[in-house]
């Protein structure tokens, strides 16, 4: 049946309420199901914006009236849709405090509604059901689905970015790779290793069947203070443990050492004698959430992972802060570019001044550690090098 516009639009936002009421209680039951992580401070601001909104000024300038979740896409996608800063996620989770309880569960499909009431903004989640006719009002009706991890629900940013670099970037705070067990000779006495060869390791290799392998470490430095940060070991790839060591006594009661036996299965860079091996940890699914420190953070870039003088976007990098610094997994920083340094004469003298640091970039941690985390590089417009620094957006 037809309506008047005024009247359409009343009946539609009537509707938005009502799906939220509804929705509230069968997302509170399923956001205790889910172990996924959520920061106090984000729950806090979460909170705080869901009790009015957030104000008009903070949306894009570009921000549409609602968005259909589409398989590939990512939080920091719809963040950059409706506000201006794509890292001021729990805004946008805040939005929706009543109805995404947790924000993890966003699934492909499911509709996003801006409603703008009094100089204020909300993000509604609706389904529509049904396919009423031009000029009828729109039935909205929520959709909530509870299940594992990897259940099809959009991640954060797009993980092919960092997926391989999960196993690959590897920080020990300890040179403990220096006892771990180590490949001692190759079929043939090869020099180099590819998948399917064979190789011959000595150590305990009693924790696991399968094996991270890496060459020996390298110190991490702090580019200021020159501290040790930890070891950072360059990943070879992988092994399976076929056939274990043995010692046998001969005749003569002399011992005799027979070295394991593994099966390289995966490699990444190439593999030789004096390589040493870990065992491969648990794969971590946590999920990667955009948000910024709680607290001022700031530092400097350690080094550009895999050698390079320079990274630029999509490269990995490492920071000279970590878990004990108040880095997370999901933390958004802003690059910074020194200014350099000159002579100026305009003012009929020499003096040397030096032009101010300029904003250029933004980092997303992934992966942290007790002194060092890793981060990937979102955007930049200038190559970015040791030593450059960064803070809070």
């Amino acid at each position: 049946m037809s309506a008047r516009p005024a009247q359409n639009t009343a009946l539609f936002v009537k509707n938005l309420l009502l799906a939220a009421s509804l929705s509230a209680l069968s997302l509170g039951a399923a956001a205790q199901t889910s172990s996924l992580p959520i920061t106090g401070q984000q729950r806090a601001t979460a909170d705080r914006v869901a009790q009015a909104g957030v104000p008009l000024s903070e949306l894009a300038a570009d921000a549409p009236d609602s968005h259909t979740v589409k398989a590939g896409d990512t939080l920091w996608d719809i963040s950059k849709l409706f506000l201006k800063s794509p890292w001021r996620w729990p805004e946008l989770w805040g939005m929706n405090r009543d109805q995404i309880s947790n924000p993890h569960l966003i699934y492909p499909g499911q509709v996003l509604v801006l409603v703008k009431v009094d100089g204020r903004a909300r993000l509604q989640l609706a389904q529509p059901v049904g396919s009423g006719s031009s000029g009828d009002t729109v039935k909205l009706s929520p959709r909530v689905r509870s299940s594992g991890v990897d259940d099809g629900s959009i991640s954060a940013i797009a993980l092919n970015l960092i997926e391989p670099f999960l196993n690959d970037a590897v920080v020990f705070d300890s040179d403990e790779l220096a006892k771990a067990p180590r490949i001692v000779a190759t079929p043939e006495s090869r020099v180099l290793l590819t998948r399917g060869d064979l190789a011959y390791a000595r150590g305990d290799l009693s924790q696991a069947t399968d094996y991270r392998v890496f060459r020996n470490t390298r110190p991490l430095l702090d580019p200021s203070t020159k501290e040790l940060l930890g070891y950072e070991a360059p990943y070879l790839g992988t092994a399976e443990l076929t056939r274990p060591g043995q010692t046998t006594q001969l005749p003569d009661g002399k011992s005799e050492i027979v070295p394991a036996t593994l099966t390289i299965k995966s490699v990444r860079q190439e593999i030789g004698v004096g390589d040493r091996l870990a065992p491969v940890p648990q794969r971590s699914f946590s999920r990667y959430v955009p948000h910024a420190p709680a607290q001022p953070m700031s530092g400097q870039i350690v080094s550009i992972y895999g050698d390079g003088l320079n990274a630029g976007q999509n490269q990995i990098v490492a920071l000279n802060r970590g878990a004990r610094d108040g880095m997370e997994r999901g933390h958004v920083l802003a690059l910074w570019q020194q200014g350099r340094r000159m002579v100026d004469r305009s003012g009929g003298q020499r003096e040397e001044i030096k032009l101010p640091d300029e904003r250029h970039g933004v980092l997303f941690v992934f992966q942290v550690y007790a002194r060092v985390s890793y981060a990937l590089i979102i955007s930049v417009k200038d190559p970015v090098k040791a030593g450059d620094r960064f803070t809070q957006p």
